[in-house]
Parts: C-alpha cells; structure tokens; sequence
C-alpha cells in the first residue's frame, strides 16, 4: 500500500513555526518554482497551438480585468489630488515656523 504524500504547504508552515527558516526557504521555493513551471507550460501549449494549429488568440479575460483596475486606481489617484488641491488653501509664502531676522 502506498504512502500518502505528505502536503508541502504543511511543511512550510511546520518549519517556519519552528523557525526553521532554512528549510521553508527550500520549500517555498520549490514550490513557487513548480507554479512558474507550470504556467510557462501552459503558454508553451498555447502558443505551439496557435503556430501549428492556427487557433485563434484567446484573450485571457483577468488579464483584462487587472487592466481595468490598475486604470481606475490611476484615475482615482488624479481624483483625489484634485480634491484635496480644492480642499487646501493657499498659505503665506512665508514659513511660519522660521524666525524673521
């Protein structure tokens, strides 16, 4: 009978509570390897089905999306530098805090 595999997201958390950082380091980064590996296959398919295949470029919608927010955070940023441009007055040119001589 085969052994159950152990999750390596417990070990990582086994690890770091035990401050042994050297090995969750290790986990951590085989496990983040594992995702990048992973998702560069996936684009190597995608992309070897659209040269050979000539399948149609699939526009991933979260890509999409993402653009949408970053957008609307920039605009937000402009917005509120405005309003709190209209909120402030203008005060003396003259530094209050600088004695006069």
């Amino acid at each position: 009978m085969a052994e159950p595999q152990e999750n390596p997201l417990n070990d990582l958390v086994q690890h770091a509570l035990a401050q042994d950082f050297n090995k969750a380091n290790k986990i951590f980064g085989d496990l983040m390897g594992t995702k990048i590996q992973d998702a560069l296959d996936q684009e190597k398919i995608k992309l070897a089905d659209q040269i050979y295949n000539g399948a149609e470029l699939d526009d991933d919608p979260e890509e999409e999306e993402m653009d949408l927010e970053d957008e609307d955070i920039e605009a937000g940023d402009e917005d509120t530098a405005e309003e709190e441009a209209e909120e402030d007055p203008v005060e003396s040119e003259e530094d209050p805090e600088e004695p006069e001589e």
